[in-house]
């Protein structure tokens, strides 16, 4: 096992040039020591008030009804006592919820599966359907012992299939020929198709292609009247309600996205209603540029509503201000159907990557979305290639894996994020073996130095690897630090204690965090104390257990930042 010996020198110089007082209530004293992990001999070091190394006593739980419970995840408990720290699972799963999965058994049956995060798209259903939705999942939370969010995915100003009068999908056969139009009308007509924008067809010649869905279904446009579009189906395929259209001219993409508001009055309206509804996470669609993000988030301040705002990455737009966008959002989401759409195929990996390194390296969870099992909304058993693209995924750490179609129509929902969950733990537990024997540490975040949480989680994270502690356990009220820990990706577990519900749900996002709803206290030996022995109880930790404690938590008299490290006596 490597020594920390050889970091001493580092470290120690980094402390002693912040020796002089932060400004946050505490000064920095460093003095090297001795450490035995039961059978692990290893060297430590000791920070006072910012690194301390001990341990925690054995003593009988007394009293354990009067102390605060932990509100642990019912699937993350029972697979921690199956499987150990390092058996569970880092990477999160999101959910779309649709017709095959909107009961309150079916919704149970995805959280006992590991969902994380249920996915609402607003482009679907009624009101009325999302509200229910939304309560049963909260019910589940309250009733059953899950830690479920709840984000719902605005619809955005697309160009997209109003109706085409069939109550699922309908076939589009070789060379027959459909009428694509805005007039609104009751009822279905054979071979016509409701565009939701007017202005559709602007600028559109014969000859130019709609394709459904992005190839789901191909067209050429032989004819334009007024405000429709007589089309030819040249590549057959299903129209799906709701299906997205784009309009190619000589293989490029004749982008109308510009042209209309990224949030529409329809988007608003369903803002709002989210929000009075208690959602976690808004995913807002084809966003352009930083400024509509920062806009909404602006709106839920001013409402004094703790959501995270994600920007969906779909379109060339978001592409050229990639950067300014990631930084303006709580997190990113890989649209990669979409996306596929505005560029070539070709390119679509190797953004995929650049944009998963871009989300880690500004510390914001990405979510990589769209056609991972597609095969399974048909079938029980997915293709190898898609079981290797979700361990690509895995591979380059993105924070989530998200399920559309397969659990949202799919007839294998359950089957899909099983696979999802088999296929991340195994390439999570392969990549960890490999680095092992590579001897190889993941780089860590890039930092500036005088951002000191940004430091300590660093060295934090370093110091989980190379001590080999068994799991991390973070105090925090709004969840910096624990977001900061999953970003260096370390390969113990991050076990959040908090008293906020809302941080604790939005930690529900990051990689490798397991979120607990916990009555904190100024007392951090207090806080060490009751969630180890209360975790001792469980069956959660044993004797020997090595833990790494950050805390940032903030008494009323200074902000105190710290990090030890515990054995479980």
């Amino acid at each position: 096992m490597p020594s920390m010996a050889a970091d001493l020198p580092l470290i120690s110089s980094w402390l002693d040039s912040k020796r002089t007082p932060f400004g946050f209530g505490f000064s920095l004293h460093i003095s090297p020591m001795k450490l035995s992990f039961n059978h692990k001999k290893l060297n430590g070091l000791v920070t006072r008030a910012v690194l301390q190394v001990g341990s925690v006593a054995n003593e009988k739980l007394k009293g354990l009804k009067k102390i605060q419970g932990l509100g642990f995840d019912v699937v993350k408990e029972a697979e921690l006592v199956e499987n150990g720290f390092l058996g569970m699972r880092k990477t999160k799963l999101v959910c779309t919820i649709g017709p095959s999965s909107c009961s309150y058994q079916e919704l149970e049956k995805l959280a006992l599966g590991g969902m994380n995060v249920a996915r609402l798209n607003m482009c679907h259903n009624s009101r009325n359907w999302h509200q229910d939705v939304i309560r049963k999942i909260k019910k589940l939370n309250q009733e059953k012992g899950f830690c479920v969010s709840v984000m719902i995915d605005t619809e955005g100003s697309q160009i997209h299939v109003v109706d085409h009068g069939a109550p699922s999908s309908v076939k589009a056969e070789d060379g027959s020929i459909w009428f694509f139009t805005t007039e609104r009308f009751e009822g279905s007509r054979p071979f016509t198709v409701q565009a939701s924008y007017e202005g559709f067809n602007e600028g559109i010649t014969e000859g130019d292609e709609l394709v459904v869905d992005g190839g789901m279904a191909t067209f050429e446009v032989i004819e334009r009247i007024g405000n429709d579009l007589r089309c030819k189906c040249t590549d057959p395929g299903l129209l799906l309600p709701r299906a997205k259209l784009s309009l190619w001219r000589n293989g490029k993409l004749v982008d109308k996205h510009h042209e209309l508001p990224t949030l529409s009055a329809k988007d608003w309206s369903d803002i709002e209603f989210g929000t009075s509804e208690g959602i976690d996470f808004i995913a807002v669609s084809f966003v352009n540029d930083a400024a509509v993000i920062e806009h909404l988030k602006d709106y839920l301040l001013a409402k004094n509503k703790s959501v995270k705002v994600l920007a969906k990455i779909e379109c060339l737009e978001s592409l050229k201000n990639l950067e300014e966008i990631v930084e303006a959002s709580d997190g990113i989401m890989v649209a990669r159907g979409d996306l596929g759409v505005e560029i070539p195929l070709e390119q679509v990996p190797a953004l995929q990557e650049e944009i998963v390194d871009l989300c880690r390296r500004l510390n914001k969870p990405v979510i990589v979305a769209s056609q991972l099992l597609e095969s399974m909304i048909e079938y029980p058993t997915p293709t190898r290639a898609e079981v290797a693209d979700v361990s690509e995924a895995v591979r380059q750490s993105a924070d989530a894996l998200m399920l559309s179609g397969e659990s949202a129509m799919g007839s294998f929902g359950l089957k899909a994020i099983s696979v999802l969950r088999i296929a991340s733990t195994r390439m999570e537990l392969w990549s960890r073996e490999v680095n092992r024997v590579q001897k190889f540490l993941p780089p860590l975040g890039v930092s500036l130095p005088d951002r000191i949480a940004e430091q300590i989680c660093n060295c934090a994270g370093q110091m989980a690897n190379k001590l080999e502690v068994d799991a991390i356990f973070v105090y925090t009220r709004h969840g910096e630090m624990a977001s900061l820990l999953s970003r260096n990706r370390p390969n113990p577990p991050i076990f959040a204690f908090t008293n906020e519900d809302s941080t604790r749900m939005a930690l529900n996002l990051q990689w490798g965090v397991v979120p607990i709803a916990f009555d904190l206290s100024d007392d951090m030996d207090a806080n060490v104390s009751r969630t180890t022995d209360l975790m001792k109880a469980k069956g959660m930790v044993k004797a020997g257990d090595a833990i790494l404690v950050v805390s940032d938590v903030i008494p009323t008299y200074a902000v105190y930042q710290s990090l030890k490290v515990i054995v479980i006596e």
